[in-house]
C-alpha cells in the first residue's frame, strides 16, 4: 500500500509538471509582436500601452546597422535606425491588422521626412514585419488608411531587423515621477512628456489628418 501511495504522488507530481509546462507553451503561444516605427518612441509606447490586449509596448530601435546602438548614436544619425517600438499582444484579444490600422491613424504616414517637429531619418515612419500574415496585415491596413485618408502614404513595410531596447530611462516615460530639469523647472518626467508632446505638434496635426478616427486623441 505504502508503495502504491509512493507511486501515485511520483505520477500526480510529474502530472502537475507537464499540465505546468503545457501552460508555459500555452501561454507562449498566445504571445505575439509587431514592431513599428511613428516618430517619438514615448509617444508611441504610451498610446499602444492604452490599448487592450496589449500586454507591453517597448521602446527601442531598429532597421539599422550598428549594433547595440545608444540613443544618443540614433539621433546623431548615420546608423540607420529608426526609433521603433516592439508591441507584445495577445492576439486572442486583438489582431495584427487591428493594430496596424491603430498605427496608421495615430502617425502622419504622409510624412517621409520625420514626425512632426521631430526631423530627420531616426525619426521616420515604418512598419517591421517577420512573417507573410503580418505583412499581408499591414498591406491591407496601409491601402485601407489610404483610401480613407485620400492621399498617399509613405510609410514602407519592410523586413524585420534585429530590435534593440532602448536605455531603461526611457522606457514607460510618459509614466514616470522622476524629477528632471526642464526649461520650465523641475518637472517630473510624466509632465514633461505631455508638454513636449503638445508642443510638438502630435496630436493636432493626428486630429487634422485623421478626425473621429484617430484613436488616440480626447
Amino acid at each position: 500500500m505504502t508503495h502504491f501511495k509512493r507511486t501515485r504522488w511520483y505520477l500526480t507530481g510529474f502530472g502537475l509538471a507537464v499540465l505546468a509546462g503545457l501552460s508555459v507553451q500555452t501561454n507562449m503561444a498566445k504571445a505575439a509582436e509587431v514592431t513599428v516605427a511613428g516618430g517619438c518612441f514615448w509617444c508611441v509606447e504610451s498610446d499602444f500601452e492604452s490599448v487592450a490586449g496589449v500586454s507591453e509596448a517597448v521602446s527601442g530601435f531598429t532597421g539599422g546597422k550598428v549594433a547595440s546602438p545608444t540613443y544618443k548614436q540614433v539621433v546623431a544619425g548615420g546608423t540607420g535606425h529608426l526609433e521603433a517600438v516592439q508591441i507584445d499582444y495577445d492576439p486572442s484579444k486583438i489582431s495584427a491588422r487591428k493594430l496596424y490600422d491603430l498605427f496608421f491613424r495615430s502617425i502622419d504616414p504622409t510624412d517621409a521626412d520625420g514626425q512632426f517637429c521631430d526631423r530627420g531619418e531616426s525619426y521616420s515612419t515604418a512598419i517591421f514585419v517577420t512573417n507573410r500574415p503580418d505583412r499581408e496585415a499591414a498591406e491591407a491596413a496601409k491601402a485601407a488608411a489610404e483610401k480613407e485618408l485620400g492621399q498617399k502614404i509613405v510609410t514602407p513595410i519592410l523586413d524585420a531587423k534585429p530590435f534593440f531596447p532602448a536605455e531603461e530611462y526611457h522606457q514607460d516615460y510618459y509614466k514616470q515621477d522622476k524629477l528632471i530639469l526642464t526649461r520650465f523647472g523641475p518637472q517630473s518626467k510624466a509632465k514633461a512628456y505631455k508638454k513636449y508632446r503638445t508642443a510638438c505638434g502630435r496630436d493636432q496635426r493626428v486630429k487634422q489628418l485623421w478626425g473621429s478616427s484617430a484613436p488616440f486623441i480626447n
